[in-house]
């Protein structure tokens, strides 16, 4: 199968221009999602009127959430982080391309993994134990007690993937291998399958975001100053920024 060669598409924003390779092979109803909507050529509900529209959606939004040293994050028309296009569309994550089936889910000495981004007991029993004891058909502490050390093998043997997948996460060989390096372009969404228009771009290596977040594309052509620049502006206290930073078109780069 030949390959498309990587689109370049030009983020023009009030502090600057940006500069984006995009993986079209690896996540082609992403970044077709996110050229359509720049461009025009893709319907959208507006929110304002409920209509069904086709117009370039990006121009005139803003960057509404900065976290200094994490990321940037655009693409929303209420400028709040609430709104989309009207519509939501799958996620195209490669886990065995990201080695996430053979990573163990968690490790006896560190606890579970990074990227499954559990701090809390309440998380841990939710998303690890509590799966365990439905499988084991255990409700009871007395049941809990005598399967101590199954429940612990099952435990040992589970895999970021396999915890990921229980959460709702669904993969496909066919999706994007890329981790969320400094630098690149992913989608943002509240949890599987709830892509839409929103999408950030990391300032560090954001390892925990990995295999939650389709990632599809990267900063080039020495445009990362420009993202680096709206990354240490002034925000609020919810991470808003303070003076307004403007997407004021996205387009393709002439060749």
């Amino acid at each position: 199968m030949i390959k498309e060669k990587n689109p370049v598409f030009i983020i023009k924003t009030s502090l600057g221009d940006i500069f984006v390779e995009l993986f079209i092979n690896d996540a082609p109803v992403t970044v077709n999602n996110f050229m359509g909507l720049a461009l025009g050529t893709k319907e959208f509900k507006d929110s304002a009127t409920d209509e069904i529209i086709k117009k370039p959606f990006y121009d005139g939004l803003v960057f509404h959430r900065v976290i200094k040293d994490f990321m940037i994050q655009g693409g929303c028309p209420q400028k709040n982080g609430q709104g989309g296009p009207g519509y939501n569309f799958i996620d195209e994550i490669d886990a065995s391309g990201l080695g996430l089936d053979k990573i163990q889910a968690v490790d006896p000495q560190k606890g579970p993994h990074i990227y499954l981004a559990i701090n809390e007991k309440l998380q841990y029993q939710q998303f690890i134990l509590g799966p365990v004891l439905k499988e084991l058909n255990i409700s009871t502490q007395e049941e809990f007690d005598k399967q101590k050390d199954e429940i612990e093998k099952k435990i040992m043997a589970l895999s970021v993937q396999g915890v990921l997948e229980s959460t709702g996460y669904k993969y496909s060989e066919k999706g994007s291998a890329h981790m969320p390096k400094r630098g690149y372009l992913a989608m943002a969404n509240s949890g599987p399958n709830t892509n839409g228009s929103q999408f950030f771009i990391t300032l560090i290596d954001a390892d925990w975001l990995t295999g939650k977040h389709t990632v599809f594309g990267k900063i080039v052509n020495d445009s990362m100053n420009v993202v680096d620049k709206i990354g240490s502006i002034a925000v609020d206290e919810g991470n808003i920024p303070q003076e307004e930073i403007k997407i004021i078109s996205i387009v393709e780069q002439s060749s």
